[in-house]
C-alpha cells in the first residue's frame, strides 16, 4: 500500500552516525512504497549534533521535486530579545517551496511568547507544523494544558504531534518521567491524547520515531481501537535519521490488523489532505 510519510531526515545530524544522502532516502522510501516524505529542517541546538538548515532541505527536495516536500525552521530565539520578526524568513522558505514548518525542537515551552510568534506566523502563511514534545523541547505539563492553549488561540493552525511526552499521553496513568522515555505496560484508557485528537480539528498525531513505535506495540488491542477511533487524524510517519536506521513503524502498523480503510487513511490519505496535494 502507498504511503506518504510526514517526518524524514536528510543529511548528517549525528556524528556517531552516517547521515542520509538524497539517493538513501528514495532508496528506503521505495523499499516501504512510500511516495512521497516531509524533509523537516534542523535549525535549533536542542537534540542533535548538526543542524540541517532550511536552505539545505530546499536544496535536497529540489533533486527530487515529485518525491520530497520540504519544511522549514526558524529558532525564534535569534536576534534581540523581543525585537526578532519570523514572518519574512518564513514567507520566503514558502515563496522557496518549504509546505510545513518543523521540525521545531527548541528548549521553550510549547507557549512561550516566541513560540507563540511562529504559531500566528503558521497561521497567516496556513502552515502545518511539526512539533516535537518531550520534557526538554516544547514543554509542556502533565494533561498537555499549554499544547491545548495554542490550539484554542490558533485553530486555523494544523500541528503534528510527535516524540516521548505526546505519546505518553495516550494513557490516562502517564507519570512524569514518561515525558522521557518509553512507558510499557497496559494503557489506561482516558488519555489525554485520545480526548485532543477527538476534541480538536487542528491537532493530529504522527506515528514516528521510537516513541511512536512504542505507543504501537505497547498495547496492540488498544492501539487497533485507538487507530480506528482516530482514523482521520493518524498520520504515518518513520523519522529516519541515518542510514541503516531500523525503521518498523510499517510492520507495528501492520501487525495492528486494522481495515483496508483504516490503513489507506493513516497510510495517505490524512497527510494528503493535510498538505493540499
Amino acid at each position: 500500500m502507498k504511503k506518504i510519510d510526514i517526518h524524514i531526515h536528510i543529511g548528517k545530524l549525528l556524528h556517531s552516525k552516517p547521515g542520509l544522502t538524497v539517493r538513501d532516502a528514495l532508496n528506503f522510501m521505495d523499499e516501504l512504497e512510500i511516495e512521497k516524505a516531509c524533509v523537516m529542517s534542523i535549525e535549533n541546538p536542542e537534540e542533535v549534533d548538526y543542524y540541517v538548515t532550511s536552505k539545505q532541505v530546499l536544496r535536497y527536495c529540489r533533486q527530487q521535486p515529485d518525491r520530497l516536500i520540504p519544511f522549514c525552521n526558524v529558532d525564534p530565539r535569534r536576534g534581540n530579545p523581543g525585537k526578532f520578526d519570523p514572518y519574512p524568513i518564513i514567507a520566503r522558505y514558502v515563496d522557496m517551496g518549504c509546505k510545513g514548518l518543523g521540525e521545531m525542537l527548541g528548549g521553550l515551552w510549547i507557549d512561550d511568547p516566541l513560540q507563540m510568534d511562529m504559531y500566528e506566523v503558521c497561521q497567516k502563511l496556513k502552515l502545518p507544523v511539526m512539533l516535537h514534545i518531550d520534557k526538554y523541547r516544547n514543554m509542556d505539563e502533565i494533561g498537555l494544558p499549554h499544547l491545548e492553549k495554542i490550539l484554542k488561540t490558533f485553530p486555523d493552525v494544523t500541528y503534528i504531534g510527535h516524540a516521548y511526552h505526546w505519546w505518553s499521553e495516550i494513557s490516562a496513568d502517564i507519570k512524569d518521567e514518561d515525558r522521557f522515555q518509553y512507558p510499557e505496560g497496559a494503557i489506561k484508557p482516558g488519555g489525554r491524547l485520545d480526548e485532543l485528537l477527538q476534541k480538536y480539528d487542528n491537532i493530529y498525531a504522527d506515528l514516528s520515531a521510537g516513541s511512536g513505535y512504542n505507543a504501537l506495540t505497547r498495547d496492540p488491542a488498544f492501539m487497533k481501537e485507538f487507530m480506528t477511533r482516530n482514523q482521520d487524524k493518524v498520520l504515518f510517519g518513520t523519522d529516519i535519521v541515518y542510514k541503516g536506521h531500523d525503521i518498523q513503524q510499517h510492520t507495528a502498523v501492520e501487525s495492528l490488523g486494522l481495515s483496508k480503510e483504516v490503513k489507506q487513511k493513516i497510510y495517505y490519505s490524512n497527510a494528503e489532505g493535510l498538505l493540499n496535494l
